[in-house]
């Protein structure tokens, strides 16, 4: 089977789509794939799915990846007085290190964290921005603020600090426990929550040692002042618009995702757009037409994939959404201006043989009017190059590792197919042509181009190009 499209779909698995035949249903509509939100998901559970998704992966033939969100640190509002006060415009109330409260000018925060690193003029926004306060005093246990947007305040309700860099790891004790049950199932990627830092993303990365990609979710304005070194240390991007809406001003968010997403394909690392993509298909058959909008400038922007959230975990449409994303993308794709977008932002090559050959590889496509790129690809690196350069033909990723084909089904444009190593120059061109043949890609007497390492195998040591006639059977 091969997708339509080359932006990549990921849709999140939950109660309305976690049975054998959702998941088949899900994938022939067009997901690559699936994330488990640990937020919501018991171990037990994700076994359950993990071993779901992989007997539908043995089913279909083709590799499906597996992402754990992992649920990192919440901040939330202690007990109030009689489950909630109403915070008045311009009320003075006070912040108290305590579990509850017993007073309607005092708001508890049972978190020692957010006193340490709070500061005078700091803004804490209550239930996803609804509440906005802001300090004019603060101490080691408790805080001044002034009501600056008032509502309902409500027991438990999350609390976001946008200009608090709060000292803490990305990781709590339950995240320590769901990455070590997902490290051993054998997941394909981790998305790591509410990252402030690189030293964030380095932590997790020390754990993992290779065993899955690390995706580092960029939802915090903390995380975009350090970009670039975060960018440098992770293996994927992922633009969360939920927390970063509610931390930003909601104007901002577009101009901050065409930033991400073009800093991440500058930097040849995977990009996913996330929530509220389709959120109205949560209930309606339909999506609105500034959704189908919003889809369609993440894929005009080269994003690596788009993300269903609640549309696909907990909505009545699970499987009409993924298919009105599939359709989305494939409509974009195929439009007259798509292509000249993808050169528009390519990047010049890194001064490296790899980035040279893969950009010529671009080059070589177009002038000669090939049908595919396949590229061989051990650990993933050359086919992540090919992939940076959004050429206008498919890329056929041809690999002897599973972990890698799976891993890379989360990329632009690639196909990924398991083989096993080339034996020799002659075998690495015959097999390539007879895969693009077999594969649906290419008819007999079209050309390809190959790309490869030599010597055969080497990981990372792209530096061979090679145009093969497709023969057929």
């Amino acid at each position: 089977m091969r997708r339509g499209r080359k932006t990549k779909i990921l849709a999140t698995l939950g109660p309305a789509s976690s049975s054998p035949a959702q998941l088949k249903a899900l994938f022939q509509a067009g997901a690559d794939v699936f994330r488990i939100n640990m937020s919501h998901t018991s171990h037990d559970a994700l076994r359950d799915l993990h071993g779901r998704v992989r007997a539908l992966e043995a089913e279909v033939g083709r590799p499906i990846a597996i992402l754990v969100d992992l649920q990192g640190p919440k901040i939330r509002l202690g007990s109030l007085p009689g489950g909630a006060v109403l915070l008045k415009d311009g009320a003075r109330i006070r912040l108290v290190r305590e579990g509850s409260s017993s007073d309607a000018d005092v708001l508890p925060i049972p978190h020692a964290e957010v006193f340490a690193a709070l500061k005078q003029k700091h803004c804490l926004m209550i239930d996803d921005g609804k509440i906005r306060l802001r300090t004019f005093a603060a101490k080691p246990d408790s805080a001044e603020a002034i009501v600056e947007v008032g509502g309902w305040a409500r027991d438990k309700k999350g609390v976001n600090l946008p200009d608090t860099l709060l000292p803490v790891s990305a990781m709590t004790e339950k995240d320590r426990s769901d990455l070590d049950a997902a490290l051993n199932l054998g997941v394909d990627w981790i998305a790591l929550s509410f990252v402030q830092r690189a030293d964030d993303v380095a932590e997790l990365k020390k754990i993992v040692r290779g065993r899955a990609g690390v995706l580092a979710k960029i939802e915090k304005p903390k995380a975009l002042e350090s970009l670039a070194e975060i960018l440098d240390i992770t293996d994927a991007l992922m633009v969360a618009r939920g927390d970063l809406g509610v931390e930003l001003p909601l104007e901002t968010v577009p101009g901050r995702q065409k930033e991400i997403t073009r800093a991440a394909r500058k930097a040849g690392k995977p990009v996913v757009v996330a929530t509220q993509m389709l959120e109205s298909m949560i209930e309606a058959e339909a999506p609105t037409r500034a959704e189908v909008s919003d889809v369609a400038t993440a894929v005009f922007d080269g994003a690596d994939a788009v993300m269903l959230s609640a549309e696909t975990a907990a909505g009545k449409h699970p499987v009409e959404a993924v298919a009105m994303m599939d359709r989305i993308a494939i409509a974009v794709e195929s439009g007259p201006l798509f292509q000249s977008f993808m050169d528009a932002q390519r990047n010049a090559p890194e001064q490296t043989t790899p980035d040279a050959i893969l950009a010529a590889v671009h080059d070589v496509t177009h002038t000669i009017g090939a049908r595919a790129i396949v590229s061989w690809t051990k650990s993933g690196s050359t086919g992540l190059r090919a992939a940076r350069e959004r050429p206008e033909v498919p890329i056929i990723a041809l690999t002897p590792s599973l972990d890698t084909a799976r891993r890379l089904s989360l990329v632009w444009g690639l196909h990924c197919v398991l083989t096993e190593d080339a034996h020799d120059l002659d075998d690495m061109v015959e097999r390539a042509a007879r895969i693009a043949y077999d594969e649906g890609f290419a008819a007999a007497g079209e050309r390809i181009v190959i790309t490869a390492g030599v010597p055969l195998g080497t990981p990372g040591a792209t530096n061979l190009l090679r145009v093969a006639f497709v023969g057929g059977r």
